[in-house]
């Protein structure tokens, strides 16, 4: 009755996680020997909450700062 589920390791990386995912992919060659690859796979929620995140850490060092020059 409870069957469990079974995938082939292919299958995983075919289907996308959300049908709005956004990938982006780099590739970097520093020389001969050193290369830089990366890829990012997101969804627009996840990049308005990255944007969030980014003004809540830049307004806190902003406080931060204000209130060391205070102390001077």
């Amino acid at each position: 009755m409870n069957k469990p589920i079974t995938q082939a390791a292919d299958q995983a990386v075919s289907l996308p996680a959300h049908p709005e995912e956004i990938k982006a992919r780099l590739k970097l060659r520093l020389d001969k020997r050193g290369r830089l690859n990366a890829t990012l796979r997101t969804t627009p929620v996840g990049l308005v909450t990255l944007g969030i995140m980014t003004a809540a850490i830049f307004l806190s060092i902003a406080a931060l700062v204000r209130a060391a020059r205070r102390r001077h």
